[in-house]
Order: C-alpha cells, then sequence, then structure tokens
C-alpha cells in the first residue's frame, strides 16, 4: 500500500498534505481531553507498526503488507485507529524508512479514507448497543470494504504518478489481498475472544473497547 518516493510531484504531494491533515482535523476534537483515548491511539500505532513489520513484500505496483486493521480497530475503536495509522506510519519512516516520511500524507489518506468509509458503512454496528457480533463473516465484510478502499486509493494516486504504471502492476497488487481479506479476520476474532476473557481487567477495560463488544 506504500506509493514509493518519486512517483509524485511536489505539487500533488502539498496536496495530500493538506487534505492528510484537514481529515485528521476533523476527528481531532474527538481526541482532545481524553487521556484514555490518547492511550488507545498510542497502543493502536504501536501494534498497527508492528504487523506492518512483521510482513511485508512487493507486489505489483506497491507492496502487500499484513496491516492487523480490523484486529487493530475493534480492539481501540475508531479515532484511535485513525490516528495510530498515520502515527504508526510516522514511526515506521522515522526507525526503518526514511524515504517514506516524504509520502507520509499520501500512505496515511490510503489507510485513512478508507477506514472511514469502512467504520460509517459497517464498523460502527460492532460498537452500538446490541451490535453486530464478531464473527468471521461480518468481519471479512468490514475488511473486506477498507481492503477494496486501500486497493483503490493506491490505483488513484499511481494514476496521478510522474510515469504510467501498467494496469496489470496493479492488478496484481489489487489481488494479492484478497488472502489477507479472507485470513485476516480469523485472527481479529482469535484476538477479540482471547481479550474477552480478560475484559474485567482495568486496564483492558480502560484501554480497549473489548467490554463492549459481542463475541458469538
Amino acid at each position: 500500500m506504500h506509493i514509493e518516493p518519486g512517483v509524485l510531484n511536489a505539487a500533488k504531494i502539498v496536496f495530500a498534505n493538506a487534505a492528510a491533515v484537514s481529515t485528521l482535523a476533523v476527528f481531532l476534537p474527538k481526541l482532545m481531553w481524553r487521556p484514555d483515548i490518547w492511550v488507545k491511539t498510542l497502543l493502536a500505532a504501536l501494534f498497527f507498526s508492528i504487523f506492518m513489520e512483521v510482513f511485508h513484500m512487493p507486489v505489483g505496483a506497491s507492496e502487500l503488507h499484513f496491516v492487523g486493521a480490523s484486529a487493530v480497530y475493534v480492539i481501540f475503536g475508531f479515532v484511535p485507529t485513525l490516528f495510530g495509522f498515520a502515527i504508526g506510519l510516522l514511526l515506521q519512516g522515522l526507525l526503518f524508512e526514511p524515504s517514506d516520511l516524504v509520502h507520509l500524507a499520501v500512505n496515511s489518506l490510503s489507510l485513512i479514507l478508507p477506514l472511514i468509509a469502512a467504520h460509517g458503512l459497517l464498523g460502527r454496528h460492532f460498537f452500538a448497543q446490541g451490535g453486530r457480533v464478531i464473527r468471521w463473516a461480518e468481519v471479512v465484510k468490514f475488511d473486506a470494504a477498507f481492503y477494496g478502499g486501500v486497493v483503490l486509493m493506491v490505483g488513484f494516486w499511481l494514476s496521478l504518478g510522474n510515469e504510467p504504471t501498467p494496469l496489470q502492476n496493479w492488478a496484481m497488487f489489487a489481488v494479492s489481498y484478497l488472502p489477507l481479506v479472507l485470513l485476516e479476520p480469523l485472527f481479529t476474532c482469535l484476538v477479540v475472544r482471547t481479550l474477552k476473557r480478560f475484559a474485567d481487567n482495568p486496564l483492558i477495560s480502560r484501554f480497549t473497547t473489548v467490554k463492549t463488544l459481542a463475541t458469538a
């Protein structure tokens, strides 16, 4: 899901910076004056960064990553995950790939815009009173919406690139995410059910959403 340095010119990067800052600014009030959400955000960023480093490989026009998106999302919530994606990419750039910092906003938008869409369409129902149960089929729908959005965002950035990207390269990248859409929900369900056993622990109760989630 990374857009490699050199693909976009400076003007388009400036546009992405403005769009990313504006998008995050809309949700910033939900983050302020809430230390528990700050902790959730830092935890979301940390686990997202770990997942991204555990497995990644070049595929077609970009990279295939194990993002752990649905696990991070249902455990820490929408706003912490939204900011956690951006902070996690910043950490990765600072610690592992300094060259990626040029496209920090570009790569952040490739994750946060699909997350906003997937949350609005499907994910918010996981957190509602009497909402959807965390089971494989339901998480697959969320992951399909999220990763479908990520693939489209990568295609959008590539279409704005300085050099044309062969369609087959983007298609190869898109298809590579299909196994992730099917397998990641298994990981998500396993983690949620495991944490659910400790839902009354003060730390888990305060710094995750596990206690409010319904499991089969």
